[in-house]
């Protein structure tokens, strides 16, 4: 077994982060912005990028800046179907001038939105029950409790620099917020299956494996296992999509010690993979509870849980649960609006060839540029290329992400990075991504690696 702690894991990395101690370098009006951020937000907050962007509007795919400049975002999932998308502001607007009020009283609105959610699940899922919640960490809050309670263990497993909330708990199962973020005693880390250094062919088996250790050392210090919770993009720990026969052998080794498993689609679901609408089906396993948010109402604060029916039962039956503000009239308005413009348009179907067409740029790139990217993998709209020192050790290179992310920024387009080096770029645009977009990103990539070259 290799079983990760939090003292030979690498941490969230802010590589992209901007440094206030190089404020002198910004202009008048953006000081004094940074100046008065400190102030009245305090030290916790962080800014994107060497030089911050100070964005005041948006569209679709693009943003513009308080000078008037125009950015791509290539970064941001919230706005699953764009910035600023005329059909989800018109369906809050309406909505919040009719009523806002909560799930205490009986309301069509959020009865009609969990029929339609449900129905794109599959399994014991699809029959379930969704509850409502206002974020992504709310979501996997809730999703904890049922399963203590549905188990009586105390144990989740998760990967090596996965995140999954900032609430108390969820955090205390976030090993990427670092070490200086305290993992719970009943916390156990196993690797992320690393397909760029690890055999494909065998990641299948070692991840079970090292779940299966986890599940033992859990019960050796008294707390079994209550769930494994996996994001199925493994998005914190560097976007690792492939292979799709990884979950299966660890959620079985999971059900037999009694757990359940969770699965995390706040960032790889609602299209998002382009081959399915939640990244959990491309693996073909069947959840227990998947947990939603960030996208589900395009900026929208809201969230959720799909539930079975069995795993939920008992916890219904001796504990009330409620939220002021998840399943709102208007949140759901959000959500209505958000999903029926997945469906409606074929999001899936366009997210799948746009992004097929990004990966394809990006490893016409790679062969121009094989000593800075290492490897791109990803899939649909959630692409990662690994930045490396060296091609023939596969050493990270957290500081050519780093200017690359920034160069990206100086060209006007918007992305991130990842994983536990931070030498990942992270690829992930709103789900109305085009083809043009998609040039203007991969154009821009190039000319960026190609100066990085020349220092």
């Amino acid at each position: 077994m290799t079983l990760l702690t939090n003292a030979n894991r690498g941490t969230m990395q802010m590589n992209n982060a901007f440094d206030p101690s190089d404020a002198e370098s910004l202009s008048d009006s953006a000081r004094r912005l940074v100046d008065r951020r400190a102030r009245l937000l305090g030290p916790a907050y962080r800014l994107f990028y060497q030089t911050p962007v100070h964005m005041v509007r948006g569209t679709g795919t693009r943003l513009w800046d308080a000078d008037g400049l125009e950015y791509l975002d290539a970064y941001n999932n919230v706005v699953a179907v764009g910035h600023a998308n005329a059909e989800v502001a018109e369906a809050v607007d309406r909505q919040m001038k009719t009523l806002c009020t909560h799930t205490r009283y009986l309301q069509d609105g959020v009865l009609d939105y969990a029929e339609q959610l449900l129905a794109t699940f599959d399994g014991a899922i699809a029959d379930g029950h969704l509850m409502m919640t206002c974020t992504g960490s709310e979501a996997n809050d809730l999703a904890m409790r049922i399963a203590k309670h549905r188990t009586g263990n105390q144990g989740i497993i998760v990967t090596s620099e996965a995140y999954h909330g900032n609430s108390d708990l969820t955090s205390g199962f976030s090993p990427s917020l670092g070490d200086n973020s305290p993992l719970g005693t009943w916390v156990r880390c196993v690797p992320a299956p690393d397909s760029y250094r690890v055999s494909p062919s065998g990641l299948g088996a070692k991840f079970e494996s090292d779940v299966a250790a986890a599940i033992a050392d859990l019960r050796r210090h008294g707390q079994g296992v209550a769930a494994l919770i996996v994001d199925s993009l493994f998005s914190s720990d560097g976007i690792y999509s492939n292979p799709t026969d990884l979950l299966r052998g660890a959620v079985d080794q999971v059900h037999k010690a009694g757990g359940l498993f969770v699965a995390d689609e706040v960032q790889s679901g609602f299209g998002r993979s382009g081959e399915a609408m939640w990244g959990y089906q491309r693996h073909g396993v069947e959840p227990d509870i998947v947990t939603m948010g960030k996208p589900m109402g395009n900026g929208f604060p809201v969230a959720g849980i799909a539930v079975t029916q069995d795993t939920v039962a008992r916890f219904g039956a001796k504990m009330r649960y409620f939220n002021t503000f998840g399943g709102n009239s208007v949140a759901v308005a959000a959500a209505q609006a958000t999903l029926d413009v997945i469906q409606r348009n074929q999001l899936v179907e366009a997210v799948k060839s746009t992004g097929e067409l990004i990966q394809a740029g990006f490893r016409e790139i790679q062969a121009r540029h094989p000593q800075l990217i290492g490897d791109v993998r990803g899939t649909g709209l959630y692409i990662g290329v690994e930045m490396v020192a060296d091609p023939d050790t596969k050493a990270p290179d957290g500081r050519a992400a780093t200017q690359v992310v920034n160069g990206l920024r100086d060209r006007k387009v918007l992305i991130s990075a990842t994983g536990p080096a931070g030498n990942v770029l992270k690829i992930r645009p709103p789900l109305v991504f085009t083809p043009e977009d998609a040039k203007w990103l991969i154009d821009a990539l190039d000319d960026t690696l190609t100066d990085l070259e020349a220092l």
